[in-house]
This record gives C-alpha cells, structure tokens and sequence, in this order.
C-alpha cells in the first residue's frame, strides 16, 4: 500500500481509498511534496487521464554559430528578447562570443539599471546590477550596491526590529499567543446533496511588524490566489483576544513553492514576534506550536525537534517535530524557549501523532522582502537533474546526471558527469547548498558556476529561467524518451531494437531512485507500453514488461510512477 501525504487547506493530511479493485488511491495535490510512487498498471488507469508516446519532433543540438546564416538567426532572436528579458539576451549575445553585440547589450543592462533606480525600482534594480556584476566581477559600482540594497530591503517586515516593534516583543508565552490571529477564509457556500453549507478554510499566522503584516500558509490561501479558481472568496482574520470578531486582511505576496503568504490589515497588532534563526536548532530541542487547531484560538502545544532534515519541498529540507498538529495549525509559528519564531508549521498527519513538520525561518527571511513585493514569487532553474557527489562520507559538490536539450544548462555547455563545486564564488558541498544559492535570486538573473570535468576545472556563465510548475514534464517533452527516463525515474535506456522503437535495455541505474527503489538492474529489458499523465501533468505513469535479473528474469507487467517535481531538478 502506497501512502501520500498531502497538505490540505487546514494543516491535515489525508489518505483517501477509492473503490478501483479495492487499490488504495491518494493524489499528491501539495505541489512541493516529493514521494515515491508505485502503482500496478490497473490502479496507474484509475488516476490517469491522458496517454501520450510522442516524441518531439526536434531535439535540440547545440548550434555551430560559425555559420552566418545560424549566427545571423541566434542575432535576430537576441534582438527579439532585448525588451522583455534583456538579462537573457546579454547572456545568449555572450554564448555567441561576439564582443560587439556583447557590448551592445551590456550597455543596455546598465541603461536599464539606471533607469530603474530613477524610478525607485529597487527589485529591477537589485536584478540588473547583480547581473552585471556577475557578468564583469572586476568592475566596480561605486555606491550603487549600497543604495539598492538599501532601497531594496527598506521597510520589510519582520527582517528588522525599529524600537516601536521592539516595544510589541512579548515577554511571556500568553504574549506570544495574543501575538497569532485565525485566518478565515470564507468562500461562501457549498452545495452538497442540494443542502447549502459554509464553505471556508480555517489556518493560523501572526503578526512580524506592528503595521499588520501577518505570516501564513500559501495552501490557507491558495483559494484567493488561484487564477483558475471562479467564485466568492473573502479573507478576514480573528484576533486571539476577540475571537468574533472578523478583521478584513489582504494578501500582499505568496510563494507556492516554499509554502508561505505575507498578509495585510488594517489593525494594530497587540504584540509581534521575532524572527530567530532555525540553523541553531538541534534534534531533541524543545519547540512550542501556537495556533488554532479544529477552531480552538490560541492552543499552545509543546515538543521537541525529530529531524532537522526532511526533504517535503522541491527547494529545500523542513524541520520534523512531534509538537501536537492539528486541522487549523497551519501558518502557527513554532517558537523556541527564547520567545523566537523558528519555524512556520505546514503539516501533519492526523492519523500517525507526533509525525508533523514546520518550514524553517531562514526560508521565510529569505523570502520576505520578495513577497514583500508583491504578488507570486517565482522561483529559478537551469534545466538540470542531478544528486549530491560523494567521496567515502564527504560531500564533494553536486554531480550533474542529467541536461535537458535546449535548457539553460545545455546552451552554456554543461554537460552530465560535470561536478559544480561552486556558485557565484560560494561553494557547492551538496544539493542543499545549491538549492539555498538559486532560492536567493529571482528568475532573469545571472550565475556563475565552477564545475569539474574529467579532474579539469570549468567555470560558465548560466542564467537563471523561471522554474516551471513540473519540470520532469518539461524535461519529457523536450527529449527523447528514452533520455528522459534519467531524471523521471533515475534509468538510462539504450535502444535494443532497430524494429520495435519501445524495445529498450537498462544501461544505468541511478542509486535510491524510483528504479532502484522498484528492483530494476542494468542490462534488465524494458518494453514500454504506455506513458500517461494526469491532467495537470503533475504525474506521470508508465506501463511496461520487462524481465528483471533480481526477480530471476522471470517475464512481468508493471506499474511505475513518479512526480513530476522532485528536489533533483534544478
């Protein structure tokens, strides 16, 4: 039996059995949760709607720029970028290594960098001048560094304690409760067996600036958000010390990936809390979770820190405690002895106590002053898969298993087998740390990367696309199936038949991957029969015969699945 956990509106997670042949169904619909799938190829049918075996009709090769009629187009496409992504038509004028157009759209940057302080700009600003600095590291920007980052960071909420906000921290725990609110989100009513009910969400947040900024949940108010959502929605919040009263809020900015929403409203918070530092945490440590659980304001629940390193999100680990969580938790801080914030309770498992996780505050800080900004926070990628390299127990960088054709990382020319070892001149001991670099920038960004190739040190200049909402169905649409089963389930395949195109053989297993997981072994056979997708192409299943060596080559049908967001694409 397969378990998914799954991050509802109201900090529960549940599993739900269908009544296909008696199989237990569950449907991952938290994007950000990652876990292994296994399915028989009947229970693959129940959930999937959409089968698909096309290839793409092109797969993209590097061009051979010195060819005039391939540079001349690679100019006109470069030109065509100029106005909506002039950081991505500097670096693509780069890969043409022409120094004219180089120059030509480096001062366009800088034009664009100036403009935009003039405007006060300050998140265009911080955008553009790192990119230049990282495309001419030796040049220098006199007071300009100073000035955005000033302007950029000014005024955020939470990252910074003025004396007003210092007079809000609380002194005593019955405090730090006042300082949490109930965030309601009434979305009208339900019609079920032609009977009307409420419908509404019920979460937790608190308050980090004494102007009403509120920290919460994205999933809380996902229904308020969601573009593809049609209908009544309201967001109000209820103050610990008047619970019936319903304060009207807002939402200034929310970030789907990591889970968290930065709120507004118009009221004068009665205490704040401040934000501490998650790294200090310890397993054994003792945490305190604040929120409103099945609609009981202001529960406090005591407990201690399991794990510090739970991999839930697709950019980043979570912390496990065991501190009681329940419906209506979610958004509640998780507080030390010391009165801090250290974490933003996100989930839990009603029917396993003890078994919860929260998101560690160094994300939230991080975060802040770009949902501060407002609207959806966007996230970054290269169009890469790969896991962490390691020596004995040493962790030696973040090895490369896998570039999708025609992604940023193959036009800047990494290659799989490449070992990055640092970014932007911090180094790379593991995927974490990579993941913790991408997350400080925004899409339309420049990075540098030093690699390691064949014992030989590299260095290329990426930059940094918008992460898509599943980038395993990127990844399978633009390259060949057999390529693509790398980063979907950890298995290289090799042609086997000149006659029969689905006939492959297993050339490389990667460790602890969904293939590993699921017995298969190099040289094993594989026939695929068919690949589908559910509709919000979140999940791909894939039905196949094969005859495994670890299953004494007996002749098998099977089921295998997987996400289509994982912490390994990057």
């Amino acid at each position: 039996m397969t378990i998914v956990m799954t991050p509802l509106g109201m900090s529960e997670v549940r599993v739900r059995k269908s009544n296909v042949m008696g199989e237990v169904t569950a449907h991952c619909k938290k994007k950000g949760m990652l876990f292994i799938l296994l399915w028989s190829v009947i229970f693959l049918s129940a959930i999937v709607s959409c089968s698909s075996l096309k290839q793409p009709k092109e797969i993209f090769t590097t061009p051979d720029y010195t060819e005039d009629d391939v540079k001349n187009n690679e100019i006109k496409r470069i030109a065509q970028l100029k106005e909506e992504f002039p950081v991505q038509a500097l670096w693509r004028a780069n890969i043409l290594d022409d120094k004219e157009i180089v120059s030509e759209y480096k001062e366009n940057l800088a034009s664009l960098l100036h403009e935009s302080l003039e405007k006060n700009d300050y998140a265009s600003s911080l955008k553009y001048f790192y990119s230049l600095k990282t495309f001419s590291p030796d040049e220098k920007f006199p007071d300009i560094e100073n000035k955005i980052r000033t302007g950029f960071y000014a005024n955020v909420p939470g990252l910074y304690l003025d004396e007003e906000n210092r007079r809000l921290l609380p002194k005593t725990m019955a405090e730090c409760v006042d300082a949490t609110v109930t965030i309601w989100v009434d979305k009208g009513i339900k019609i079920e067996h032609g009977a009307g009910y409420a419908d509404r969400v019920i979460g937790s947040g608190f308050f980090i600036d004494k102007r009403g900024y509120i920290v919460t949940n994205h999933h809380v108010i996902n229904d308020l958000v969601d573009p593809k959502r049609e209908g009544y929605t309201r967001l109000f919040i209820k103050l610990n010390r008047d619970s019936e009263t319903r304060i009207p809020a807002k939402v200034v900015g929310y970030d789907a990936v990591i889970d968290l929403a930065l709120l507004k409203t118009e009221v004068d918070p009665p205490f704040i809390l401040a934000l501490g530092s998650s790294s200090e945490l310890q397993i054994g440590e003792k945490v305190s979770c604040i929120g409103t659980p099945l609609g009981f304001h202001g529960t406090v629940t005591t407990g201690i820190v399991s794990n510090v390193d739970r991999k839930l999100f697709t950019t980043g680990s979570v912390l496990q405690i065991d501190a009681a969580v329940n419906s209506g938790n979610s958004g509640g801080p998780c507080i030390d002895s010391q009165l801090r914030v250290q974490a933003i309770v996100f989930a839990g498992i009603l029917q396993y106590q003890g078994l919860n996780f929260a998101i560690p505050v160094e994300y939230l800080r991080q975060d802040l002053p770009y949902l501060y900004s407002g609207g959806k926070r966007l996230h970054t990628w290269i169009g890469a898969y790969g896991h962490t390299m390691r020596e004995g127990l040493a962790e030696t960088g973040l090895e490369i298993q896998y570039v999708m054709p025609g992604g940023v990382a193959s036009r800047s020319g990494l290659e799989k087998g490449d070992v990055i070892t640092f970014a932007n001149g911090r180094k790379v001991r593991n995927l974490e740390d990579m993941q913790n670099i991408m997350r400080g920038f925004i899409p339309e960004n420049l990075l540098t990367l030093n690699y390691v190739r064949d014992g030989e040190d590299k260095k290329c200049l990426v930059y940094l696309d918008e992460r898509p909402e599943y980038p395993g169905y990127e990844m399978y649409t633009h390259d060949l199936l057999n390529n693509s089963f790398i980063p979907l389930f950890g298995m290289a395949l090799a042609n086997a038949s000149t006659t029969f195109s689905r006939k492959y053989v297993i050339t490389e297993i990667i460790k602890g991957s969904i293939a590993d997981e699921s017995g298969f072994s190099v040289t094993d056979p594989v026939n695929i029969l068919e690949v589908k997708f559910n509709d919000e192409k979140s999940i791909i299943s894939v039905g196949l015969s094969t005859r495994r060596r670890k299953k004494g080559y007996l002749d098998i049908t099977m089921g295998i699945g997987s996400q289509l967001d994982s912490p390994y694409y990057f």
